[in-house]
């Protein structure tokens, strides 16, 4: 009966993984979508940072490229360490099952040593006949007929435990091996990612390098962009204050109150329903381009290769592939279609009070006026001469600037 129980216990340790194994099977599915999609990011960067090397001088284009990959790359060793974690607590868990069946397997089979040894003594007939008409009584007689049953069927049952728990172990054992291969394939794989990481890194101290020889040039870039965001900056805020006086002008024409703030646009019950909807949208709204990385953040930045220098940036700046188009983050109005030195073409959409702004365009699919739906066209993104392309984007809550980051979607 004991090895029945130490059976039953070993079954049950079987079992024990089984309890964290939906977590782990979790954390492994997580982790396989990581994985494709930093593939992805790769194979993107990787035709980013072509276009933008097609160029002999080196740009803060290929710059950005560079640390982007830099950036995926230490999200794919970060993946193979989380990937190595759980095969190592796999590894702890499974050789804890081996250790209990080993154990086990040692302690049934003195158990059957033990009954082998008991049997030898009444192995012949005379013996167990001695036995058996030893009883005082025939109730002892029964007894002892079915305790000799037992023991024997006992004895089959045994040898049938042994058989299933060197199985069990023997399967254990596979596994275990092959986790511990897995383990070591992981390890050389990290090795190897780690190299690539190390390249990367010095092909960005090359680059930078390289960026610090054109610092007039540089100084010049940047002063001119200076100059194209506050053009911009002032186009953006006289458009607001015309659609927020013109939305004022036409709810006074239409006998409805007004009262309230002046920096705020007047809506209609069809206005405010898109501008509670994209407000309820924060951090879901889809990606103004369907590839890319951020090439810039928002707000003030110290610039990537000139030291002291201070860049501002009223949007975010997304770094794509040659020839991608601009779309619309969420349905709206087309409110302008304007011009601006040093951004190229620009399209305002308006979303109730909120408006989304894309500059660096080199050609328009809208007009003023036309509504758009989510992921409609707006227009193709410029390439510049260094064969960087690259779109600005912005998000206004009437006349405040916002932090796009906080509105689109995680990559």
């Amino acid at each position: 009966m004991k090895a029945l129980y130490r059976f039953a216990f070993f079954l049950f340790l079987l079992s024990l993984p089984l309890v964290t194994a939906a977590q782990k099977a979790k954390s492994k599915a997580q982790l396989e979508k990581e994985k494709k999609e930093n593939l992805t990011r790769i194979k993107e960067a990787n035709q980013i940072l072509q276009q933008t090397q097609k160029q002999k001088q080196a740009s803060i284009g290929q710059l950005n490229a560079i640390k982007e990959k830099i950036t995926v790359q230490q999200g794919v060793i970060e993946n193979i360490s989380r990937e190595i974690s759980l095969l190592e607590s796999d590894v702890k868990e499974t050789e804890g099952i081996v250790g209990a069946l080993q154990n086990d397997l040692q302690k049934l089979k003195d158990e059957y040593a033990t009954m082998v040894y008991a049997a030898a003594k009444t192995a012949n007939s005379y013996n167990k006949l001695m036995f058996l008409f030893a009883s005082d009584s025939f109730n002892q007689f029964v007894m002892r007929l079915r305790y000799l049953q037992q023991y024997s069927e006992a004895r089959k049952k045994q040898v049938e435990l042994i058989s299933k728990v060197q199985a069990a172990l023997n399967g254990q054992l596979a596994v275990l091996e092959t986790k511990k291969d897995q383990k070591k394939s992981l390890l050389n794989k990290q090795l190897a990612e780690n190299k690539n990481l190390q390249g990367l890194q010095q092909q960005q101290s090359t680059v930078i390098s390289r960026l610090s020889q054109q610092e007039s040039s540089l100084k010049k870039e940047v002063a001119q962009r200076q100059q194209a965001v506050k053009k911009l900056d002032n186009l953006i805020a006289d458009i607001v204050r015309e659609e927020i006086a013109r939305a004022a002008r036409e709810a006074r024409a239409a006998g409805k109150e007004t009262s309230g703030s002046p920096n705020k646009v007047t809506l209609t019950p069809e206005a405010a329903l898109i501008s509670s909807s994209f407000a309820g949208n924060k951090g879901r709204l889809a990606w103004p381009v369907e590839r890319g990385f951020i090439s810039q953040k928002f707000g003030r930045h110290n610039h990537p290769v000139l030291k002291g220098v201070v860049v501002e940036n009223r949007g975010v700046d997304i770094q794509t592939a040659q020839g991608s188009t601009a779309r619309a983050i969420f349905e709206g109005k087309v409110l302008t279609v304007a011009s601006v030195p040093g951004m190229n073409n620009i399209v305002m959409v308006q979303h109730g009070e909120y408006f989304t702004v894309y500059a660096k365009l080199k050609t328009v699919s809208v007009k003023p006026g036309q509504d758009v739906k989510l992921k409609d066209t707006i227009g193709t993104v410029y390439t510049d001469s260094d064969g960087t392309t690259e779109l600005q984007f912005q998000v206004w809550k009437n006349s405040s600037n916002m932090n796009p980051e906080s509105w689109i979607a995680k990559p």
